[in-house]
C-alpha cells in the first residue's frame, strides 16, 4: 500500500521505516530540511537499535522514501499517519500545535479521498477534531476517513516492540477504515484489537497511566522498606508472583522519565480536571515521582554531609538504557541538585552525551568512559543501568576512586554479589552495604 508518515521523530520514524520492512511504500515527511537530509543518506538522527539498519535497507529496496514537500509526500496515497508530537502544554495538557499544523498542510495539499491515522498520543475527542479541520477545508470531491492507531513503544526497544508487541490497537468509526488498518497490521502477526475512536485514544493514556503508577507504587514501598529494615527485591518478587500483580514495571529507582510516561500522565489529569473529575491516584503517582527523581542526592548528603568540592561521577545520563533521550531523565534534577551543593560533577554516557550537553548545567565535566568518571572520585552515582555500566568490575571502583562509595540508582546488582567487594554500597530499598 502507499503510505505516507507525517514527521519523523521517535514514532513517526520507527512507523515509517518498519512499515516499508513489511513491503508497503512510504514517504515520510518532515519541515525540518537538515533532518530529512540525514534520512536520505541513510542516517537516522536517533538513536534506537536496529533503526539505522531497516532505514538503509528499505531506501536500498526502494520503499522508503523521505521528502519536506508535502504535495509530493501526499501524491497518490491511501493511508496517511499523523506522528507529530504532542508536548506537555504549561497546563500539563497536550500540546496540539504541530497536529494543528499537520492538519492544515494535508487541507492544502490532499488531492485524493484517503484514510488518515493518527499515531500521534493525543487527548480523547481529538481524532473528531482532525476529521472536521480537514475536511471542512478540502474539496468536496475529496473524502477523509480517521482512525487512531497508538503507538506502545518502549524507546531503546522500539524497532523490536513494532514487530514483538503485546497488541495493536486500531479504533474508527468507520468499518471500512478499521478492516484497511486490519488489513495493514496483519503482517505484524500480532493480536488486533478493534474499538471506537474514542476507546483507542483512551487505551494508550490509560496504559501509561498505570504503568507510571505502578513504579510510583513500588518506589513508595521501597522507600518504607529502608525505614522498616525490609528489602525491597523481597517485596517485589513475592508480589510479582501474583498474577494478578504481575512482575513487570516492580523495579525500585529513582523514578521514570522520558517522553511518554510523564506528559501522558500529566495529560490525562488535565482531561479529568477538564471533565470535571479529580485524578487523585494520578496526581499522587506524579508527586511521587517527583520526590524520587532526587532520593539519591538525599542519600549522599546523609553519607556525607558536606560534598562542596567533592568530586562526583554521575555514570548514565539518558532517561533509560537504549536510547540517547535526555526529556524528563533524573539525571537533570539529579546534576542540578548536585552541582547545588557545591559538588565537582563528572559525567558519563555511553550514548547520551551529546544531548545531555544541550539540557545538563554548564559546569558539569564529561568523560569518554567509566574508568575516565571515576578516576579521582569520592562517590558515584549509577542513573542509568546501561550494561556497560552493570558490567564495570568492582575492583575497578577500588582502584580508580579515592573513596570505594557507590550509589545505585537503578539497583543494577544483588546484594549478595556486593558483601566482600570492599565497595560501599548504597541503593534503592534495600539495606546498604560496608565496604
Amino acid at each position: 500500500m502507499n503510505i505516507a508518515v507525517i514527521g519523523t521523530g521517535y514514532v513517526g520514524l520507527v512507523t515509517g521505516v518498519c512499515l516499508s520492512e513489511l513491503g508497503n511504500s512510504v514517504t515520510c515527511i518532515d519541515i525540518d530540511a537538515d533532518k530529512i537530509s540525514m534520512l536520505e543518506k541513510g542516517q537516522s538522527p536517533i538513536y534506537e537499535s536496529g533503526l539505522e539498519d531497516l532505514l538503509q535497507n528499505n531506501i536500498g529496496r526502494g520503499n522508503l522514501n523521505f521528502t519536506t514537500d508535502y504535495e509530493k509526500g501526499l501524491y497518490d496515497k491511501q493511508l496517511i499517519y499523523i506522528a507529530v508530537g504532542t508536548p506537555q502544554g504549561e497546563d500539563g495538557s497536550a500540546d496540539l500545535t504541530y497536529i494543528n499544523k499537520a492538519c492544515e498542510s494535508l487541507a492544502r495539499n490532499l488531492k485524493q479521498d484517503a484514510i488518515i491515522v493518527t499515531k500521534s498520543t493525543v487527548p480523547v475527542g481529538t481524532n473528531e477534531y482532525i476529521m472536521k479541520k480537514i475536511q471542512s477545508s478540502l474539496p468536496q470531491d475529496i473524502t477523509i476517513k480517521i482512525a487512531s492507531n497508538p503507538e506502545f513503544l518502549r524507546q531503546g526497544s522500539a524497532v523490536h516492540d513494532t514487530f514483538h508487541g503485546d497488541r495493536i490497537v486500531i479504533g474508527s468509526d468507520d468499518e471500512e477504515a478499521l478492516e484497511t488498518l486490519e488489513r495493514i497490521n496483519a503482517d505484524f502477526n500480532l493480536p488486533i484489537v478493534k474499538t471506537d475512536l474514542r476507546s483507542a485514544e483512551m487505551i494508550k493514556y490509560a496504559s501509561n497511566a498505570f504503568l507510571a503508577t505502578k513504579l510510583s507504587f513500588i518506589n513508595e514501598m521501597a522507600n518504607l522498606c529502608e525505614r522498616l529494615g525490609a528489602n525491597v527485591d523481597s517485596v517485589s518478587s513475592g508480589m510479582g508472583m501474583d498474577k494478578r500483580i504481575g512482575s513487570s514495571f516492580l523495579n525500585a529507582g529513582i523514578g521514570y522519565g522520558g517522553s511518554c510516561f510523564p506528559k501522558d500522565t500529566r495529560a490525562i489529569i488535565s482531561a479529568g480536571k477538564d471533565a470535571d473529575y479529580h485524578m487523585s491516584l494520578l496526581e499522587s503517582a506524579v508527586d511521587v515521582n517527583e520526590r524520587q527523581k532526587v532520593i539519591i542526592v538525599d542519600k549522599v548528603m546523609e553519607r556525607f554531609s558536606n560534598i562542596s568540592g567533592k568530586k562526583v561521577a554521575v555514570l548514565g545520563l539518558a532517561f533509560k538504557p537504549g536510547t540517547d533521550d535526555m526529556r524528563e531523565a533524573p539525571s537533570i534534577y539529579v546534576t542540578e541538585k548536585l552541582l547545588a551543593e557545591g559538588a565537582v560533577v563528572h559525567a558519563y554516557d555511553p550514548v547520551a552525551a551529546d544531548n545531555a550537553q544541550k539540557i545538563l548545567p554548564g559546569q558539569i565535566r564529561y568523560a569518554s568512559s567509566v574508568e575516565e568518571a571515576i578516576d579521582g572520585a569520592d562517590m558515584a552515582l549509577i542513573l542509568t543501568e546501561w550494561n556497560e555500566i552493570k558490567e564495570f568490575p568492582w575492583e575497578s571502583y577500588k582502584e580508580h576512586m579515592n573513596n570505594a562509595v557507590l550509589f545505585d540508582g537503578r539497583n543494577c546488582f544483588r546484594l549478595d554479589n556486593i558483601a566482600g567487594s570492599g565497595v560501599e554500597y548504597h541503593s534503592i530499598g534495600r539495606p546498604a552495604i560496608k565496604g
